[in-house]
């Protein structure tokens, strides 16, 4: 199994899927990260240039824990826009991973990065799979199957399936405090501690489900996606 998870910026993927790729690896799985938009806004005072530098290289810790290989930042932060050019960038990553599975923001998210992450993930994955489409790299054999990931908050977001990450809460906690910028950011000027944030959602979802702490997800239900068995962990 090859699992393709794309987030709109660095700490993305941890906050909503780490444990579910946590699960994946342990099963044998090769993992792929990627995240969209460079996270050079998300501060006040470190300038943009140098906060893209910094989170680069946690993003980058971040994929150490599991293993993966990692790719990012093809846009500014809010300069994400889904046309022809940044389409065919997201065409060459999936080609580059080759995913039987893609997680990604689901299209009803609290902002334009994520939800235009969505719609160009959605756009690519399909595109990704037709020959007459040329780029550096071959055609991928077939769509993906693709799962949309918890909004934040969980907000307007109903899971149709869940993951057990309860054994593994304590990788996903440790790739999410990679991101120590966004962390010490967050706690700063918002006096969020974002690890808190993480767990209550996942206690959340846990409820729902009869376990310690669960990561939600809803199924891409198209034709051409759907196959005849569980794809999650």
């Amino acid at each position: 199994m090859r699992v393709l998870a794309v987030g709109a910026h660095p700490d993305d993927l941890e906050l909503l899927c780490a444990g579910t790729l946590a699960r994946f690896k342990a099963q044998g799985a090769e993992i792929f990260m990627a995240y969209l938009c460079t996270g050079d806004k998300g501060h006040f005072e470190i300038p943009g240039p140098e906060l893209a530098e910094m989170r680069k290289k946690e993003a980058a810790e971040s994929a150490k824990v599991l293993e993966a290989q990692i790719r990012g930042g093809i846009a500014p932060d809010l300069e994400l826009y889904h046309n022809a050019e940044t389409v065919g960038a997201v065409i060459d990553l999936v080609r580059w991973a080759r995913p039987d599975l893609i997680l990604t923001h689901a299209p009803n998210d609290y902002m334009v990065d994520h939800y235009t992450t969505s719609q160009i993930v959605v756009a690519a994955s399909f595109t990704a799979s037709l020959p007459n489409y040329q780029s550096e790299l071959p055609a991928i054999p077939q769509v993906p199957a693709l799962f949309f990931m918890d909004t934040l908050g969980g907000f307007n977001f109903q899971p149709t399936e869940y993951v057990d990450i309860t054994e593994v809460m304590e990788t996903k906690e440790k790739m999410l405090l990679c991101h120590q910028s966004q962390y010490k950011w967050l706690w700063e000027h918002d006096k969020i501690d974002y690890v808190e944030f993480m767990r209550k959602l996942a206690a959340f979802r846990g409820l729902q489900c009869g376990v310690p702490y669960a990561e939600g997800f809803q199924q891409y239900l198209v034709f051409g996606r759907v196959r005849p068995q569980r794809l999650l962990p």
